[in-house]
């Protein structure tokens, strides 16, 4: 009797430069060259090898617990959404708060492709805000542009570093200034280019665009350069009530739960990311959570934003949104969304921002 990794079929080469691996072609040929026992469940491995590429691999190739030999995935998904931080769920799952960064880091990557793949055309009007966290210290802010549709669903963010602001005494200016001076001063224009890329991502086609949003002076400046786009753009008062009639309230509501659901969002806490690249892994999992696998309402129990924009048909739980692996090869990513997944995004204040420079992994 087969077991179930013997009797799977792989899909496509998962060689990224294999001509077989973008596209699903009638004509790939594999052959089976044996198995692999293991400790875990299923204790053989059927192997592989591509007769066009020579690569070998086996069926856990294509299982988002690939190379990993303790798979924390399941449990690590939720708890980064009940807010936990970092190292209360290393103590509560008996593991090292590394193996908890590195395997938040692949859960964001996979939430990212799997948004991608799902996501559709903007054929509603949209709430765009900027939610302010900081990474490293109070003296750098972040700003996450988030833009989600009047069903509730998530279509996606970019983030930007920004430069302090607000109300400060003496002893905080001159730390500011002397920090400005030995690593560099944010890009004042950051918010402008940041959110005209957020637009650009999910519109790239010539349409038109139902824009709401607070009065925050950049975005009139980032639509300008967006000049394929049609958009009637209205600015709501912060000050208005946050009632589900305020078109700002699918936005509003979000920012929200990224504070409620977040540790490293908390105000005054301990937990904050130490990078923005982190902040964005993390966010990238609780845009899929919401999208996806949470009901709009908690005690109604009714249909996921993904559900009312007609995406799926049925609420998705953690273990199908994380069944199967997804190469980056094959689902595509607008750039700025690549700069995400390959961990490009940089924190000034560190001399090093590890990035995703795997040669098998997707």
């Amino acid at each position: 009797m087969l077991t179930d990794s013997q009797a799977f079929v792989p899909p496509h080469c998962p060689n990224h430069l294999c001509w077989f691996h973008r596209l699903d072609r009638p004509h790939w040929r594999f052959v089976r060259i044996g198995c692999f026992s293991r400790q875990r469940v299923p204790h053989r491995i059927q192997r592989f090898q591509c007769r066009h590429c020579r690569r070998r691999f086996s069926s856990q190739t294509f299982s988002t617990t690939y190379w990993l030999k303790r798979p924390i995935l399941d449990e690590l998904f939720g708890r980064l959404i009940a807010c936990s931080g970092y190292r209360q769920i290393a103590r509560a799952l008996h593991c090292s708060p590394a193996r908890v960064l590195g395997q938040t880091a692949r859960l964001g990557r996979h939430c990212l492709l799997f948004h991608e793949l799902r996501r559709p055309a903007v054929h509603e009007p949209l709430a765009l805000d900027t939610f302010i966290g900081f990474e490293f210290s109070q003296y750098a802010p972040l700003g996450l542009h988030t833009a989600v549709g009047s069903t509730h669903f998530v279509y996606g963010f970019t983030a930007s570093e920004l430069r302090r602001s607000g109300s400060m005494r003496d002893p905080q200016k001159r730390r500011r200034a002397w920090l400005e001076q030995r690593f560099g001063r944010p890009d004042p224009r950051a918010t402008r280019t940041d959110v005209a890329a957020l637009l650009a991502t999910l519109c790239p086609r010539p349409q038109t665009l139902e824009l709401h949003s607070d009065a925050h002076t950049e975005y009139p400046r980032a639509l300008q350069r967006l000049p394929h786009l049609l958009v009637t753009h209205r600015t709501i008062s912060s000050r208005a009530a946050r009632t589900p009639r305020n078109p700002l309230f699918p936005i509003n509501l979000l920012d929200l739960l990224i504070r409620h659901s977040g540790a490293n969002h908390k105000r005054e806490t301990i937990a904050f990311s130490k990078r923005r690249q982190s902040a964005i892994e993390r966010l990238w999992v609780l845009v899929a959570w919401r999208n996806y696998v949470k009901s709009l309402s908690e005690r109604k129990r009714d249909a996921t934003p993904a559900m009312r924009l007609g995406v799926e048909s049925r609420p998705l739980t953690v273990g199908e949104l994380l069944e199967e692996r997804l190469f980056v090869g094959r689902v595509g990513l607008p750039r700025a969304w690549a700069e995400h997944y390959w961990r490009r995004v940089t924190t000034r204040y560190l001399a090093n921002n590890h990035r995703h420079r795997l040669r098998y992994a997707g």
